[in-house]
Formats: structure tokens, C-alpha cells, sequence
């Protein structure tokens, strides 16, 4: 939409929308951007009522804030070529591709001396990727990649001048952030633009730069969502983008402060042509357009964004910005230049404090990390970090004292993690008194906006099957199924399914004849602390909440030693993201449960948490893998799988990881000897679709190294769960599917996974009896603990006795057998001590289950 396609009447419209608080569509925000004179005028009014209103509801009336800091560029090597860039150079041009540790020191003791409070870490994106020198240098330093040496410095910054870092490396991985938020309050990088083609384009600027993808950035964005990281972005306006494209971009901004909350600050920077680049000889973005844009920028957002501009590209215009809604001006260095634009310097802070005193507003200065983040504390800020920021914070404001001293202050992992502390007998009373409430306290703000979730869902799609051709598929090649076939089978029912069923279990008493088998296992879940805010977990509960608890070392051994006295063979020992947890905890539970019971096999560790301990301690998956193992671990749990689609994930959990590092996790782990399962929960916001591409990822896998011992099914428990009390999850799978997917999966697994585990805790004794008659041969175990399925509302209890097991197997018209966690013959000592408890120790003596 250029100019002359808005008539006055849209405009006059548009306007009067924004004048009354209603939501802008793309045209209409679009047609804003065209307002000038006494328009434009109508359109800063306006945006300046919403800012003063989202300003008052923060308890900061006529507040404009600013960060004042010191820039430390890390390294100005880049892999990307923007047209438009003049802070990447070529490594001909510096003295060393980096700057040394004592230069990054000395630019922030300068910084610290002269109060900043914010060391801005800037550098081009994966240097090392593109050159030569920036990897040697690394390798001759000891560092992995550009992030670990970001790392390494943003806590020297934190120990040895109190500075809270703002890092802004460009392009960040899920796994990136895993690793950098314990060093830093806040991090950033612009999304620039949403305009494709800008990128894809030859002579573009952003053509052969791989980081400008505006999908790739995007991502970015969600990720530090995912990750609970308070973030820096924006656009940048005037280099080659369509006034639709611009409000395109701001759009897909909402869109990600919607559904993570995490976006905490929104920068609408103009173009500034500088010489010796390739757009050198593109005009300037005009001022009278950064205001229409700013404007525009705080009516999509709303009043609770926080919108900057910065003071050194706006001339002597800071009324016009501050009438067009910004109520931050970013970061005002007294020391450094603005790097980035070298061209312009930062205004002095007293001038500053004047021209926004001059248009009405008092000037205050704020951390690196913005009130709002601050005050809720956990999960947006990292433990190590609460006592640098508390030391540089107003606790009444959020905003930052203006007689705090800067003085350098220990990083470390934190002491805490393994203290007993909280209802650590929930594991008993689970089953008599049950959970305190059925929901969080902070239900309707720690999983994310549910409405903006919403809208990412997909209607379910109608499917015509053909149930006895894809049988007969099946038949011929089980697991050479097309897609279009297993999905027929999933839609099975009465004779069909029974033909399913029996066509399973032929193909299980082919691979595992007709034993049924189970191990005595005692689950110890070591803590229930949590924040990564997955939608579909009961179980997670903050530090404060009444069903919150964490075991001592002491503790878990305790729990040890009754398991081996029961009879035990394994120990399957998981628990929550705890943030005061370092990573090395893990090894020091797994060591206390082999000192306790050096013979028990250690089945531990999800992929979520063993990519927390590797990010935790700066290790690779490897490296901190075969710390593990060498610490006593066995085997892993190929928990954390959900469904194995980032766009089921995504709806389903906020902050778990990926997919792709969910298979790097366990095919690494492959790979060093460490065995896993593999898991499917199922029946909540995905399709039957998703389960066959789930189920056949799986088999890819196993087909690549053959480490899985099982695939276990685990149905959807919802009466507890958040987001079916949020309305968007159904209630579970029915009967018929739990069957159905359980035949399909010893169908399409046949010949690569032998052993097809059900859950008698998510099914109940009656479906367990049917799935066995159609494919399965584990029952899973007696468990001894079992509390993430019962905080959930699962009812059929925390532990099952051998004899319990043996019946269901009996119903089902099979032999029921005891084995290994590696599916191998039991010790007849351990088989006799299980047989003196049933399997479970104490937990069989008479406990009332609830609603008994």
C-alpha cells in the first residue's frame, strides 16, 4: 500500500479506531503509517495515551527510562555481509579477532567507574563459521565457540566489576539460551524486518547473510519465550521494506509478546546511510516517518510495551518521539561509542534528562533487566544472578538505585538444589491425601497467553480410510506402511480393530514369544521444582507452592536402600528443572545411589534434564553424558518425547527442548553405550497423524543405532492438567485409540524395536489386558513411587505388586516374567527379595487409595 492508495477516509478510519482503543487490523495499521500533519498529530495523541496509561498501570507515571552502559564489542568478525553494516569487518583490519579478556575487563571497570550499570555485549554472528582466524583463536584459547568465550566473559564482568551483561550475539539456539541466561539478566538481537525477500533476493540487504532469515530470527524470538529470557528486539525501518511489510513485522512481534510474554522491550530504530557500504547512497528513513512508525508500534502493542528509540539517530527530534509513544530511550553510554552507528554519538545524559524534562516526563535510569521481569523473579531471573541485580535494584521500583555501589560479587552455581525441603512425603500421601489444589496459583500467566495458543492450533481434519486394504498392507509388510495405511489402522474399529489386534500380536509372539515381562523398579523423583512451563504438567510446582518439595542426598539414598530391600533391580530416578540445581547434581545423585546399592541399575535422566546439566555446566551432550555415565548412570529415559513435532511441542509444552536436541540427546547417548527408551504421549493437542510420523521417526532412529530397549506408550492424563483446565486439550484418548495405537505401534516397529511397553498407571488394569492381547509384552514396572501421573489425576495408584502384574498378564491368557531394565535374566537372589515384598516394600502395606 504506497501512498497514493490511502484516501483520507481510510486514514480518517484508521484513526478513529485508535482513538478509541480498538484493535488494528494489517490495513489499517498500514494506512496509519501514511498519517502526516495534522494526521500524524491526531496519530502521536493517540499513541501517547496509550503510553501514559500502560506507564500509570506500572506505577511509573510520566516515567521515560534509559540504561546506562558500557558497549564491549566482543568481535566485530561476522559470517553475515548486510548492506548496510559497518560494525563487521574483515580480520585484516583488527589487531586479533577478539578482544582479550583483560580489554573486555578494562572497558567495564572504565564503565563501572563512571556508574554504568550494563555491559552491552555486541558481536557478529558465528564468526568462527566464516573465519579462519576466529576459529584458531578460539581453539589457541580453550573455547568451544564464540558463546562459550561470551560466556566465559560475562562472568568476569559479573565477579569482577558487578555489571549486569546484556548480550546481544546475534542468532541464538534454544540450547544457546539454555546455556547463557545463567550469565546474563537480559539478552536481544533486532528481528529487523519480516520481509523475505529483502533476504532472499540478489542485492538485497540481507542477501548471503544465513542470520537475516526473518523465519530463522522469528525463531529466536520464540525460543527466548521457551526459555524465560527477558528479551530486547525490534525493527529497523527505511532499508528497501514496503510500509505492509514494516507493519507485518510488528505484528509478528505481538504475536510472540502474546503467547511467551518474554519480548520486554521493542526498539523502532531508523536507517542512517554510512559511507563505505553498500547502501550508502540510500536516503535516510525520515523522522516524520520513525514517529509514524513508533506510533503505530505502541497502538499494535498496546500499553504495556515497552517501546525505544534511540536518542543519538533521532537529531534534536526527541519531543516528536516521545509524543509518538516510546517511554524508553534505551541504552546512553557516558564512556563508549554507539558501535553500531559510530557516525552518531550518544547524547550526554544530563542533555537527555533535559529535552525529556522539557516535553513533560522525568528521566530514571533502569537496569539491563526491566522492572516488570525483575519483580517475578523466577523463572525470567536465574538464581546466580538475584544477588548481582538485587545489589544494583530499587526493591520498591524495579528501576535502579541511584546510590548503589558497583563492586564485582562471586558467579557461581548455586550451593542449594539438594536441601530437603517441602512435602517430601508426597510420594505416600499422594494416595491418601491426595495433591493440595488441581491447579498453580499462577496459572493464567506462567504457561503463556492461552488465547494467543489458541490460534496456533489446527482443526483436526476429516480422514476416509481404508481400513482392510492398509490391513492387508500390513500383513505383507508391516513396517514398510505408507503413511495414508497406518493412518487407516488408527481408525480401526470392531471387526477391523479386532483383525488389528490380532495381527499385532502375531508379529509380538514372532519377536518376543508370549512372555509378559515386568521389573521391579522404584521411581524417586528428586524434586518437583520446576519452571520450564510445560502446559501439560501436574506435576512442576514453584519453590513457594504448597506441593513443592526437594530430597536431600540423604533422602534419595534412603530411598535406595528400601528398594534393594524390596527386591529391586532399577532405579528410575528423574525430577524437575530446579534452578538452584547445578549441573553437576546429577553426578552426585547418581554416585549416592551406587554407593547405597552398588549392583541397582540406574535408569535416569531425561533428555530435558540432561541438556539442563550440560547447559548448566558449559559441557557438550558428550561430555557431560559420559560424565554421567562414568558418575553410575545405565541408562537413560526416553521421556521428554511427547510428540516429536516442534509444532505439537510448542503448543503443548513452553520451555522443553526441541526435537532435534531431543534425538542429539539420545543418539549421542547411543552412541558412548548408554541405552534409552523412547516414549510417546498421545491425546492431547495433536492427530493420529502426528503419531505415525512420531512412531516412525522413532524407527529411523533405532534403525541408525539400535539403542532403544522398548517404546513406551503413555496416554494423555488430563483431569489436572493445564492445558485441558485451559480448555484446549481433550480429555485423553478413547479406549479404542489407546488400542488401535498400541497394535500400530509393534506393527510399524517390527524388526528395529522389539519390546512394546504399556503403562498400567495412564490405563488401568482392563486396557492394559486388552493392549497385551494386541501387540505389547511389558507391563513396565512395580514402581514402588509414582507421583508425576497421580499429580496429574491418574487413579490407578503409585505402585503395583508383583502378584497385581502377574494377574493382569493372566487375564490376558500369558505368562507373566520378571526381567532386567535390559530386558535380561534376573539374579535369583534379587527375584527371591522380590517375591518376600511383592515387588514393593513397604508401599504394599494397606495404603487407602483416594476415591477408594
Amino acid at each position: 500500500m504506497d501512498a497514493g492508495a490511502v484516501t483520507d477516509s481510510a486514514l480518517r478510519r484508521a484513526l478513529a479506531r485508535a482513538r478509541d482503543g480498538k484493535t488494528l487490523d494489517l490495513d489499517e495499521a498500514t494506512t496509519l503509517l501514511h498519517a502526516r500533519g495534522a494526521r500524524l498529530d491526531d496519530l502521536l495523541d493517540h499513541a501517547s495515551r496509550t503510553r501514559d496509561a500502560g506507564l500509570a498501570a506500572a506505577g511509573r507515571p510520566g516515567i521515560i527510562t534509559y540504561s546506562r552502559k558500557v558497549f564491549i564489542p566482543l568481535t566485530r568478525l561476522c559470517r553475515d555481509r548486510c548492506g548496510y553494516c559497518t560494525f563487521a569487518t574483515v580480520p585484516h583490519r583488527l589487531d586479533a579477532p577478539y578482544l582479550s579478556p583483560d580489554e573486555v575487563l578494562e572497558i567495564a571497570h572504565q564503565g563501572a567507574a563512571l556508574g554504568c550499570k550494563e555491559a552491552l555485549f555486541t558481536l557478529g554472528d558465528k564468526p568462527e563459521d566464516r573465519w579462519r582466524q576466529a576459529r584458531e583463536w578460539l581453539d589457541a584459547h580453550g573455547y568451544d565457540d564464540t558463546l562459550s568465550y561470551v560466556r566465559a566473559m560475562a562472568i568476569r564482568v559479573l565477579e569482577e566489576t558487578g555489571l549486569l551483561p546484556h548480550l546481544n550475539p546475534g542468532v541464538m539456539s534454544w540450547r544457546d539460551f539454555q546455556r547463557l541466561k545463567p550469565v546474563a539478566p537480559s539478552m536481544g538481537m533486532m528481528l529487523e524486518t519480516t520481509a523475505t525477500r529483502l533476504f532472499s533476493e540478489k542485492g538485497g540487504p540481507h542477501f548471503g547473510s544465513p542470520d537475516k532469515d526473518p523465519a530463522v530470527r522469528l525463531r529466536v524470538l520464540e525460543d527466548a519465550g521457551r526459555t524465560n529470557v527477558p528479551f530486547t528486539t525490534g525493527i529497523l525501518i527505511g532499508i528497501g521494506e514496503t510500509p505492509a511489510e514494516r507493519v507485518d513485522a510488528i505484528f509478528a512481534i505481538r504475536r510472540t509478546m502474546r503467547e511467551y510474554g518474554a519480548i520486554q522491550e521493542v526498539i523502532v530504530q531508523n536507517f542512517r546511510a554510512k559511507p563505505d557500504t553498500k547502501m550508502r547512497g540510500t536516503p535516510d528513513a525520515e523522522l516524520e516517518e520513525l514517529a509514524a512508525t513508533i506510533a503505530v508500534t505502541r497502538l499494535v502493542l498496546g500499553p504495556k510495551a515497552r517501546i525505544q528509540a534511540p536518542p543519538n539517530l533521532v537529531d534534536d527530534q526527541y519531543a516528536l518521539m516521545l509524543r509518538a509513544g516510546i517511554d524508553d530511550w534505551g541504552g546512553v553510554s557516558p564512556l563508549t561509542p554507539d558501535h553500531v552507528n559510530p557516525e552518531r554519538p550518544w547524547p550526554q545524559i544530563d542533555e537527555l534528562a533535559a529535552r525529556t524534562a522539557a516535553a513533560g516526563f522525568e528521566l530514571r535510569e533502569r537496569l539491563t533487566i526491566y522492572p516488570e521481569y525483575l519483580k517475578r523473579g523466577e523463572p525470567w531471573l536465574d538464581p546466580r544472578l538475584s544477588a548481582h541485580v538485587a545489589a544494583l535494584a530499587d526493591p520498591a521500583t524495579g528501576l535502579a538505585r541511584e546510590d548503589a555501589v558497583l563492586q564485582g560479587r562471586p558467579w557461581q552455581e548455586p550451593d542449594g538444589g539438594l536441601e530437603s525441603s517441602g512435602r517430601t512425603d508426597l510420594h505416600v500421601e499422594i494416595d491418601t491425601t491426595g495433591r493440595t489444589g488441581d491447579r498453580r496459583e499462577d496459572f493464567d500467566s506462567v504457561y503463556g497467553d492461552w488465547d494467543a495458543l489458541r490460534e496456533r492450533m489446527n482443526a483436526p481434519q476429516r480422514f476416509d480410510a481404508d481400513v482392510k486394504a492398509a490391513l492387508a498392507a500390513a500383513e505383507a509388510d508391516p513396517a514398510g506402511l505408507s503413511d495414508d495405511e497406518a493412518l487407516a489402522l488408527l481408525h480401526a474399529d470392531g471387526p477391523e480393530l479386532d483383525a488389528l489386534q490380532k495381527l499385532a500380536d502375531d508379529l509380538r509372539r514372532e519377536a518376543v514369544g508370549d512372555d509378559v515381562t515386568y521389573v521391579v523398579t522404584r521411581n524417586i523423583n528428586f524434586t518437583n521444582v520446576c519452571y520450564t512451563g510445560c502446559r501439560f504438567c501436574a506435576f512442576a510446582q514453584r519453590r513457594t507452592d504448597a506441593d513443592a518439595y526437594t530430597l536431600s542426598l540423604a533422602q534419595v539414598g534412603d530411598r535406595v536402600d528400601q528398594a534393594w530391600e524390596a527386591g529391586a533391580t532399577e532405579i528410575c530416578m528423574q525430577g524437575g528443572i530446579h534452578p538452584d540445581m547445578p549441573g553437576t547434581a546429577y553426578f552426585d545423585l547418581a554416585r549416592e545411589v551406587k554407593r547405597r546399592a552398588p549392583g541397582i541399575h540406574l535408569h535416569s535422566y531425561s533428555p530435558m534434564e540432561v541438556v539442563n546439566g550440560a547447559s548448566r555446566t558449559d559441557m557438550s551432550i558428550r561430555e557431560w553424558l559420559q560424565e554421567a555415565k562414568a558418575a553410575g548412570v545405565d541408562s537413560l529415559p526416553g521421556t521428554a518425547a511427547e510428540i516429536l513435532d516442534d509444532d505439537v511441542r510448542w503448543v503443548l509444552t513452553k520451555g522443553k527442548l526441541p526435537t532435534d536436541q531431543w534425538i542429539e540427546v539420545v543418539t549421542t547417548a547411543h552412541e558412548i553405550g548408554l541405552p534409552t527408551t523412547s516414549t510417546m504421549m498421545y491425546g492431547h493437542v495433536d492427530t493420529p497423524a502426528h503419531w505415525v510420523a512420531h512412531i516412525k521417526l522413532i524407527r529411523s532412529i533405532q534403525e541408525r543405532t539400535g539403542g532403544f530397549t522398548e517404546f513406551v506408550l503413555l496416554p494423555f492424563v488430563h483431569h489436572n492438567s493445564p492445558i485441558y483446565l485451559a480448555g484446549l486439550a481433550r480429555p485423553g484418548p478413547t479406549a479404542r485409540e489407546n488400542v488401535a495405537v498400541h497394535a500400530l505401534a509393534r506393527i510399524l516397529l517390527h524388526g528395529a524395536i522389539p519390546n512394546i511397553q504399556t503403562s498400567w498407571v495412564k490405563l488401568g488394569d482392563e486396557l492394559c489386558t486388552r493392549v497385551l492381547q494386541g501387540g505389547v509384552n511389558d507391563l513396565g514396572g512395580t514402581l514402588m513411587e509414582e507421583t508425576i501421573s497421580r499429580m496429574a489425576g491418574s487413579e490407578n495408584g503409585s505402585f503395583k505388586t508383583i502378584s497385581s502384574l502377574e494377574a493382569i498378564a493372566a487375564q490376558a491368557g500369558r505368562p507373566a516374567r520378571q526381567r532386567t531394565t535390559l530386558y535380561g535374566e534376573v539374579p535369583e537372589e534379587r527375584v527371591q527379595a522380590a517375591r518376600r515384598t511383592d515387588g514393593v516394600g513397604h508401599f504394599g502395606k494397606g495404603l487407602p487409595l483416594i476415591g477408594a
